[in-house]
């Protein structure tokens, strides 16, 4: 599993535009920004969809407020699942970044066998990414959500910040 002081790997991600799907690289996400980072097992699911996600769409502006220039939402999803999730919760303000081969997850070693729920997924996790090197992880234990909350990134971020 990746570790805090570590940098990110380099995979590319997808991202649907108004112009069509668009590959980006980690280190043209990532550079240069302070970013929270926050994966879930898929979108539309039932945690993600009713706690997860709303959380960082309730507390976005907070987040920017805190020196975050980014909130960006990866998921093993592709990046037409992700958009039209992104609209359904319309979450506006979140970037979000398809995994849709779990590359990312797999390198970072955050990509789990979830069975028959939907084969290879991404664990629950949040982390706190400075100029695409890791400052904070935290990953969930499986089927809880504690851990990678909003409320918790948020005084992560806050804590992170001060001690800056």
């Amino acid at each position: 599993m990746i570790q805090i002081g570590e940098k990110l790997p380099e995979v590319s991600f997808q991202r649907l535009t108004e112009n069509g799907v668009v590959t980006l690289s980690s280190k043209e996400i990532f550079s240069g920004e302070t970013i929270v980072l926050f994966a879930l097992p898929g979108a539309f699911t039932p945690t993600c969809s009713a706690a997860h996600l709303p959380g960082f769409v309730t507390l976005c502006e907070q987040f920017f407020q805190q020196g975050v220039d980014r909130i960006i939402c990866t998921a093993v999803n592709d990046a037409y699942v992700l958009d039209a999730w992104g609209k359904q919760q319309q979450a506006g303000d979140i970037l979000f970044l398809a995994d849709g081969a779990g590359r990312f997850a797999e390198a970072c070693g955050l990509l789990v066998d979830s069975g028959d729920f939907g084969g290879m997924r991404s664990m629950r996790y949040a982390m706190i990414v400075d100029d695409g090197v890791v400052q904070l992880l935290n990953v969930d234990a499986p089927k809880t959500f504690e851990l990678s909350k909003a409320e918790v990134m948020l005084q992560a971020v806050t804590d992170w910040q001060a001690a800056r």
